[in-house]
């Protein structure tokens, strides 16, 4: 399947990275989910994904079907749902993630915080910002250095 890149993104942080085996069984679940995932009667071209352990992304192509509120609603009774299963918190947006090296961290705002303060996160270090929008956004947007990212505006007073 090819996507547009105008296709709409949703991307889904957890709080912890899912094990190997929750996620499988979370694609499984997505992609059943997908495959069957209508708009007003219109089967919506769309696609699920876990990436680096803890991202879950949607992704819809509005160019065959548009997604409505009401298809948007039971996406996210999906995420509400692995949440529950899997113990895991997929709606705060006040955890932070970043990257040392090629592993991907997860922290609360606080520690975020803590971590700028005491120079553990600099303007360099890559962040991840879930608030793109599209699949281009999410390839090119999405790992970015901290001084390109929206973090950089909230956390400018804790840069030096």
């Amino acid at each position: 399947m090819s996507f547009s890149p105008q296709s709409r993104v949703w991307v889904y942080q957890s709080d912890r990275k899912f094990t190997p085996a929750e996620e499988m069984a979370i694609l499984e679940k997505l992609s059943s989910f997908t495959n069957q995932w209508k708009a007003h009667g219109n089967e919506l071209l769309a696609k699920a994904e876990i990436r680096h352990g803890f991202f879950i992304i949607l992704t819809v192509d509005e160019s065959q079907a548009n997604v409505t509120g009401c298809s948007i609603d039971s996406s996210v009774r999906l995420i509400k749902e692995i949440e529950q299963d899997y113990h895991v918190d997929l709606f705060n947006r006040f955890n932070m993630a970043y990257k040392v090296g090629d592993d991907v961290v997860v922290n609360s705002k606080e520690d975020f915080e803590t971590l700028i303060n005491i120079k553990q996160i600099n303007s360099e270090t890559i962040v991840f910002n879930n608030m793109v929008q599209t699949l281009a956004e999410l390839e090119n947007k999405w790992e970015v250095p901290f001084k390109n990212s929206w973090h950089s505006t909230v956390f400018a007073h804790l840069i030096s």
